[in-house]
């Protein structure tokens, strides 16, 4: 039993920044940290995103000098999403050695790939012209198994072209798996899988699809990402599936509206945890800060210092290299 007050005052250890800086129970540090980034073919120049101010899509020069900023701060890893020139319905450009990502991948892995570890996003999205993740019916339906097929074969593409990890995204029943058997046939038996494990048919993602130009065209993503509202033993569900499948790495995305989740994998897996903290949620403090209505900067810090209070381990932000410069 502890004392009560007046003997126990917890203000003691709050009263200066030397004695809150002892006791600090979350720490961030730079390694934490992984940059989503953008890579646009058939442009000259970055185009900034109007609904993520800071962020752009980028040319293969300017992505990679992004990336050597990114290094040079701390931060542990680079997700690519690739925005390629020309789209169809079974997104080709996707898994083509000389598609957009693909390039981009040798070139920014050849130039940092010994100082953080550079991935790429896996699912169809960006590449298709309805804009959905996988490849459809006739009746405008995402055909699971048919996707399967050709997330298989971006991921070994992606391998092929230098990427050190894989991270589907598209939320397909057995992707993990495809992926993981795909791989091992092609050699890359090294190559680890972050599965976007817990991907909810969120509001949050809305500025995103602005910066990969991939809004559906049709319908939305509710039939194959998690509802919001829906029970928390389904997110359990699909982190045990995942890790029996061979995820090396299990994520929960959006972060600040799901810190319970994240919450929960940690207390129930022995693998690294991360969390996205995604475009809605850089947008808003963004606005916000823009308005003359927050502290930015503390808002930013108060904010991944929550999500790694919750319990992840890596943190997926588009303010990654600000931040690793600050800490």
């Amino acid at each position: 039993m502890s004392a009560e007050y007046p003997a126990a005052r917890p203000r003691r250890l709050r009263r200066s920044p030397a004695f809150r800086r002892m006791v600090a129970g979350t720490r961030l540090h730079p390694a934490d940290l992984i940059l989503p980034m953008f890579v646009k073919e058939g442009i000259d120049q970055p185009q900034p995103v109007a609904s993520m101010p800071g962020v752009f899509q980028h040319t293969r020069d300017s992505l990679r000098k992004a990336a050597h900023e990114a290094a040079d701060a701390g931060v542990s890893g680079l997700i690519l999403f690739g925005i390629p020139a020309v789209k169809d319905a079974r997104g080709s450009a996707a898994d083509d050695p000389e598609g957009i990502l693909q390039v981009a991948l040798r070139e920014v892995s050849e130039e940092v790939g010994d100082a953080v570890v550079v991935m790429a996003d896996t699912c169809l999205d960006e590449f298709t012209d309805h804009g959905h993740c996988g490849v459809l019916t006739a009746a405008g339906d995402v055909d699971n198994d048919a996707t399967l097929e050709r997330y298989a074969s971006i991921a070994v593409a992606q391998a092929r072209a230098g990427s050190q990890m894989i991270a589907p995204s598209g939320m397909m029943d057995g992707q993990v798996g495809a992926i993981r058997a795909a791989l091992d046939a092609d050699g890359f038996h090294d190559v680890p899988i972050l599965a976007y494990t817990a991907k909810y048919a969120s509001a949050f993602f809305g500025p995103f699809r602005d910066a990969a130009e991939c809004a559906p065209q049709f319908g939305d993503r509710s039939t194959h990402q998690q509802d919001p509202a829906g029970p928390l033993e389904e997110a359990l569900r699909e982190v045990r599936l995942d890790l029996a499948e061979g995820a090396d790495i299990v994520m929960v995305k959006p972060a600040l509206a799901y810190l319970d989740v994240i919450k929960q994998f940690r207390d129930e897996v022995d693998v690294p945890v991360a969390a996205y903290q995604v475009s809605g949620e850089y947008a808003m403090i963004e606005a916000a800060a823009a308005n003359g209505w927050i502290d930015r900067d503390r808002m930013i810090m108060e904010s991944l210092v929550s999500i790694k209070r919750a319990g992840a381990d890596l943190i997926l932000t588009y303010w990654a290299t600000e931040v690793a410069r600050r800490l």
